[in-house]
């Protein structure tokens, strides 16, 4: 299940105007480039940002997102004929026809954190393998743990209110609810001014550290050829590159 951040047709309809830079996005179009990557299959591709860049570029691209809302949002935006968009989580992926076969799988935006369950994780990188190529790669970023992110999901580092084209003046921030472990919890909340509406979306996230990543890889048939730092956010996340063989 997606969270309502996602699956809700009102939130996900202003998703992108309240997170309008994407430079973050850079550095997976750059390692596609560096790759020489034709086929690329973006896992929890949201409201389509990455995978519309690409297929702009002459890509062929699929996104995957359990979220229906947020693919709704992809689907209506200019060139997303050029996507082919599928609906669930990795489990959809042996059932799609045609294949998915890709030289190249992506999970942008920390989508690999919001993976929590050690099956779900188990299954995403089995079959995201299967849809590769031999000698494709899988690319994904983490949060790194020590640096503890979640200490600055809070309403007064995280409030901003955004005058959202033909919404109004939407209202956002960010709680903390619960640290247990790996697994953090935390709570975003939106304002609607137009006509008062405030909604609310649950979200739990898996911090994982570097090493329990090479492992979980290694054990499904990866190699990791790297893990770089990401450019703008320094020190603070790994970026994975791993390789099927």
């Amino acid at each position: 299940m997606a969270d309502e951040q996602f699956e809700d047709p009102r939130l996900a309809s202003v998703y992108d105007p309240l997170d309008p830079d994407r430079s973050d996005l850079d550095l997976y179009a750059a390692i596609a480039a560096e790759l020489g990557a034709r086929g690329v299959l973006d896992v929890g591709c949201g409201t389509g940002t990455f995978a519309l860049l690409l297929a702009g570029r002459g890509l062929e691209v699929t996104g995957l997102d359990p979220a229906a809302a947020s693919l709704a949002v992809a689907r209506a935006k200019p060139g997303a004929d050029r996507v082919r968009w599928i609906h669930g989580d990795a489990r959809a992926l042996p059932g799609a026809a045609p294949p998915v076969r890709a030289d190249l799988a992506t999970m942008t935006g920390n989508v690999a954190q919001a993976i929590t369950e050690p099956d779900d994780w188990r299954t995403t990188l089995r079959e995201v393998r299967q849809a590769l190529r031999p000698g494709g790669h899988l690319v994904f970023e983490t949060r790194v743990p020590a640096r503890r992110a979640w200490l600055e999901w809070n309403r007064a580092d995280s409030y901003q209110a955004t005058d959202v084209e033909g919404v109004g003046r939407v209202e956002q921030w960010y709680d903390l609810l619960d640290v247990q472990g790996p697994l953090v919890t935390f709570r975003g909340t939106w304002v609607f001014a137009r006509d008062g509406a405030v909604l609310t979306s649950d979200s739990t996230l898996r911090f994982r550290e570097r090493e329990e990543v090479e492992a979980d890889l290694a054990a499904h048939g990866y190699v990791v050829r790297e893990v770089r730092d990401a450019p703008d956010r320094p020190g603070r996340e790994h970026v994975f590159l791993a390789l099927r063989p």
